[in-house]
């Protein structure tokens, strides 16, 4: 009788974690349009319903941030794996192409990683308790939701990494199916993004030599096969040119790049607030005992140490090679840090059930989520929607419209042939263009380039000068939580754009 309400209290509290989370993720999905980079994915996207394949032009506009290095022979994209992309591609063809949609596939992984965080942590732990408090924190954490929120492979590679480290705990735990479990997720996070991938073979195979070494011939056969498997697309993308890879031992970016990411560890996945709360933790602990009690339950340790060894791999990756030190490739380290959290606060709960819940109380609101919950529950309105609205009420799709930074929403929004931004393309027909855009702040030097060869080149006599109550702030909006906006910024310059006047007599 008491395991069954044991149980019936765990299906009450998935339950409302399903309905909260869905709230938060789900809610407005679609009132912000796209920037730059989530629009990049739509485009794409878009190209698998009439070519079979992901492609970076679409024979009208080309959908590169890097000056053309992304993709290879006839287009085909190289710079990512494609899960993500067909993906999208099937939401597009059910569901129809809208900002809605675009993000729902992403969306629904985020909900689908919080209930694996539940899980995860159940069987890292055994304790019902610490699942429960690391799976709140996960569903109130506004970094994660804003990521799991893009139209972007970010909620993906979480959810394939925490399902690969819960199968490798299956395994270990020689768990009917579980090397299937681990074959099919580590596969399908390669196929996600290939820096996860590395990170988690790494993250397995050290953890077995250290701790189950009787387990490591067979990881390394999976490892093989996987391999194996994927040659292919190892070969594919082995010779894709990463400019900024060519830097990588280089020892100034290895510091910066380094010390940016402990920056955001400690900044969004370990702030000020948790750390305060561990030593209140160990400070009732020491006045009621007059001692710090350690857990001497080996394997609590050595699934801890699992979770630091998939961090260290994760962190040594990404310092070494990638493009630059954005948070956002931090996202599967998000669920491992509540699940790391919940584990360090559950004596405090023990202790005093009430000091417990204040503490995970001030921890969750502590952070933006009350300006996160104000953002889904009301519109926001930035630059790109401005232009896009404008462009689409009074263009034409047989126009041109040159740009600096912000011409891939363009792309996906209007149909009309884009020039400019971060493409690398030919800029010379953009004198000519219908509408010409240039944007207020500048992105990188590629945006300056674009910028000055415009305000060099375009014939401005000839162009009426327009503008529109939209701010002209440099993204719609980011998925940085130092960069994300939760309302529409007021007191800010208006976008212009400039219309193209029509020939005397023609």
């Amino acid at each position: 009788m008491i395991c069954g309400e044991k149980i019936n209290q765990e299906c009450v509290f998935i339950f409302a974690v399903l309905l909260v989370v869905s709230f938060l993720l789900l809610s407005n999905l679609g009132n912000q349009y796209l920037w730059d980079d989530e629009a990049q994915t739509a485009l794409i996207s878009e190209t698998i319903l009439d070519h079979g394949v992901p492609l970076g032009y679409d024979g009208k506009n080309f959908f590169s941030q890097e000056l053309g290095r992304e993709y290879g022979e006839g287009y085909v994209w190289k710079w990512h794996t494609w899960l993500s992309f067909y993906i999208l591609a099937a939401f597009f063809k059910l569901f129809g192409i809208s900002t809605f949609t675009a993000r729902l596939p992403f969306a629904l992984f985020g909900i689908g990683t919080v209930l694996l965080t539940y899980f995860f942590a159940l069987t890292l732990w055994k304790s019902r308790r610490i699942a429960a408090i690391a799976t709140v924190f996960l569903v109130f954490s506004v970094p994660y939701l804003l990521l799991a929120r893009q139209c972007r492979f970010y909620s993906l590679a979480a959810f394939f990494s925490l399902l690969s480290l819960y199968a490798y705990l299956l395994i270990i735990e020689e768990k009917r199916y579980a090397s299937t479990t681990f074959f099919i997720s580590t596969a399908l996070l390669f196929h996600t993004h290939y820096f996860y991938f590395g990170a988690l073979i790494l993250t397995c195979l050290a953890h077995a030599m250290v701790f189950h070494k009787s387990k490591v011939r067979k990881l390394l056969r999976l490892f093989a096969l996987l391999i194996l498997f994927n040659l292919p697309w190892i070969l594919w993308f082995s010779n894709i040119k990463y400019g900024y890879a060519l830097t990588w031992f280089n020892p100034a970016k290895i510091i910066y790049m380094a010390g940016t990411f402990a920056g955001h560890i400690f900044l969004y996945l370990f702030p000020p607030a948790v750390i305060l709360i561990t030593l209140l933790a160990a400070a009732v602990m020491w006045f009621r005992k007059k001692q710090f009690k350690l857990n001497k339950n080996l394997e609590t340790w050595r699934n801890t140490v699992l979770l630091i060894f998939f961090f260290i791999s994760v962190l040594v990756l990404l310092i070494f090679l990638a493009p630059g030190p954005f948070f956002r490739y931090l996202t599967p380290l998000i669920p491992v840090a509540t699940i790391l959290t919940a584990l360090i606060l559950t004596p405090l709960f023990r202790t005093n059930l009430l000091l417990g819940v204040t503490a995970a109380a001030f921890i969750i609101f502590q952070g933006p989520i009350l300006n996160y919950i104000y953002e889904i529950t009301h519109d926001y309105d930035g630059p790109i929607e401005g232009i896009v609205k404008y462009l689409n009420q009074h263009g034409k799709e047989t126009d041109t419209v040159a740009i600096t930074y912000g011409d891939l929403p363009l792309k996906f929004y209007t149909k009309m042939r884009v020039i400019g931004g971060l493409t690398g393309e030919d800029l010379y027909s953009a004198k000519y263009s219908d509408w010409v855009i240039i944007r207020k702040d500048v992105n990188c030097p590629v945006d300056f380039e674009v910028k000055k060869y415009l305000l060099e080149t375009v014939p401005w006599s000839h162009y009426q000068k327009i503008e529109i109550d939209y701010p002209d702030i440099l993204f719609e909006n980011r998925e940085e939580l130092s960069l994300h906006k939760f309302k529409t910024v007021e007191n800010e310059d208006k976008i212009i754009i400039y219309h193209k006047r029509p020939v005397p007599g023609s």
